[in-house]
């Protein structure tokens, strides 16, 4: 197997740091989108773990929305459970938060602890999959191991008049 690219291989150790036996795979497709990630991979759409960094308007600090690639995150949402209204962060913001650039942001491996909001639809998957470092790299995990990992809290996160998950 060829040696993870070093993104990649900051997220493999972060995974292993955190006592989950989970592996990172780098695909020669993109995973950059959830539809690219899920056709690479050959699962559902709802099944993809898509990081979304928001960034508070007041204090200016990043947040995490893991979501299922099927839904669109209310923004209004987060910013209810924030107390602060939220904005798409731009992608300089990402990396300095994350370390990470867009397309490839996991939700483990990050350079300073995030508060993580997630998407309750993911539950519902047996397994799910998320970016781990660059538009390659992803790794297989469940729900559960998503809580574990992230501490993060699990919550209705899409928007109301998307379609349920396919």
């Amino acid at each position: 197997m060829a040696a993870l690219s070093p993104s990649a291989q900051r997220v493999q150790q972060a995974l292993t740091q955190l006592g989950l036996t989970l592996e990172v795979v780098e695909l020669p497709d993109s995973t950059r989108s959830a539809a690219e990630a899920a056709a690479a991979i050959g699962c559902t759409v709802g099944q993809i773990a898509k990081s979304l960094i928001f960034k508070t308007k007041g204090s200016e600090k990043p947040v995490l929305v893991i979501a299922s690639g099927s839904n669109r995150v209310d923004e209004k949402k987060i910013a209810a459970l924030l107390g602060e209204k939220i904005s798409k962060a731009e992608a300089d913001f990402v990396r300095q938060q994350t370390g990470f650039a867009i397309g490839g942001v996991p939700p483990v491996g990050h350079i300073e602890p995030l508060r993580t909001f997630i998407d309750e639809d993911l539950l519902a998957y047996a397994e799910i999959w998320a970016a781990a470092g660059t538009p390659h790299a992803v790794f297989r995990l469940t729900g559960a191991d998503l809580v574990r990992a992230t501490g993060g809290q699990v919550t209705d996160v899409k928007k109301q008049n998307d379609p349920p998950d396919s």
